[in-house]
């Protein structure tokens, strides 16, 4: 069993510090972003399948690839540190070796990660000076400040923890997470980091964060963009005393926790996805395979012309089997159903039983799900997506100045 903690963070689990400070790599908002355990932790990490990698994509994924311990991971916004070439691998080892130095932990402990602008080199001076601030200003309570120093053009801060009843005790999952705009499964510019006290081997910890990122944010989509600077990143520090063994019935407690916290972090970036108006899941049920109902749900939730006509509140669902034709998929087209949430719009044989009020009605909701039913196996899916709106053109038609 778990529960919700309001205005939960990663500081909500025992023996994590944070903090969230400007320094000036953004004009006026907070920008550089410390979490800091103490104690060791196993780590845990995806990260973005885009070929063009941040330099603190590289210097991560090898710390993570390796098992290394980790006490810290450091966060900046606002310079993405990316295509940054010779130099910017440079200044990323730089910022963690600054930082670990000034937390006397091994290099090799501290995580490093941006967002921000590509192609530019970061102002080590000024970094430094932020890093600095925040290793003196760590707090236990200092998730929230973390929270809104990672934010670009988020408009909504990101936060959640979940406590979870163990036969041992009880354990706590927080996390932070941002994410607006380039958004788009395969480590979909989004980041999260999640802290738990509960003990857990890094291999377990691996295997258990890849299938929750499958299941949440790998099934996300705000505009159909991978990000160069993508990650999701777990820590656990045993700071409760509990371990989980794989196949125990902690162990299916705690996944399941841990996959409500990543599902509900994954949605609340497309709640907030750059100019978006809707929040949009998308069924697709009796696929032959799982592959199949994915290409589907993925096909439909990036679809310029789907998005569009859920944001104009058009039940335009010749858009929505198009997509789906158009997936790749083998299927029969004349088998397909699809619903705006029970309401029935096209049945088998393709009988239009579209009642233009009911879906008018749905499609002005702020949260709405489209289903199809291909009916051709039994296997389902369901995948988050957004609507598009002018906003999205202008927030990105801007976004350098």
């Amino acid at each position: 069993m778990y529960q919700f903690i309001d205005n939960g963070t990663v500081t909500s689990a025992k023996g994590y510090y944070a903090t969230g400070i400007h320094c000036g790599l953004k004009k006026r908002k907070k920008d550089v972003a410390l979490i800091y355990s103490p104690t060791a932790c196993t780590a845990a990490g995806t990260f973005t399948l885009n070929k063009v990698q941040a330099a603190p994509i590289l210097v991560s994924k090898e710390i993570i690839s390796k098992g290394t311990p980790v006490h810290a991971v450091l966060i900046n916004s606002g310079n993405a540190n990316a295509c940054t070439g010779a130099q910017g691998h440079e200044d990323a080892i730089a910022s963690q070796a600054y930082c670990a130095g000034l937390l006397s932990v091994p290099q090799a402990s501290v995580l490093v990660s941006s967002t921000g602008v590509i192609g530019q080199l970061m102002p080590m001076h000024t970094f430094f000076s932020g890093i600095e601030q925040a290793v003196k200003t760590l707090r236990t309570d200092g998730g929230i400040l973390a929270a809104k120093a990672i934010m670009t053009t988020d408009l909504q801060m990101k936060n959640f923890a979940v406590e979870v009843e163990l036969t041992e005790g009880k354990v706590t999952i927080g996390g932070i997470c941002k994410g607006s705009g380039m958004i788009m499964p395969n480590m979909a510019t989004m980041l999260a980091f999640i802290t738990t006290d509960a003990g857990i081997a890094q291999p377990l910890l691996q295997k258990m964060l890849v299938s929750a990122v499958n299941s949440s944010f790998n099934r996300i989509s705000v505009d159909g963009d991978t990000s160069t600077n993508d990650m999701v990143i777990l820590l656990a520090n045993n700071a409760a005393g509990i371990a989980i063994e794989e196949g125990s019935e902690s162990y299916n407690a705690f996944y399941s926790a841990l996959e409500a916290v990543c599902k509900e972090m994954a949605k609340s970036i497309v709640v907030d996805g750059e100019g978006a108006t809707k929040l949009v899941s998308i069924s697709v049920h009796n696929a032959k395979t799982i592959a199949d109902a994915d290409d589907i749900a993925r096909t439909i939730a990036n679809s310029p012309l789907v998005k569009t006509a859920i944001h104009g509140c058009d039940a335009n669902w010749g858009r929505i089997l198009s997509a789906a034709g158009r997936s790749g998929v083998d299927f029969d087209p004349g088998k397909a159903k699809i619903y705006f949430d029970d309401l029935p719009i096209l049945l088998e044989d393709y009988q239009i039983v579209l009642d233009e009020e009911k879906a008018l009605a749905i499609l002005q909701k702020d949260t709405m799900d489209i289903a199809i039913h291909i009916n051709e196996g039994s296997c389902s899916t369901q995948w988050w997506t957004c609507d598009f709106s002018q906003d999205y053109i202008k927030i990105n038609a801007n976004y350098r100045t």
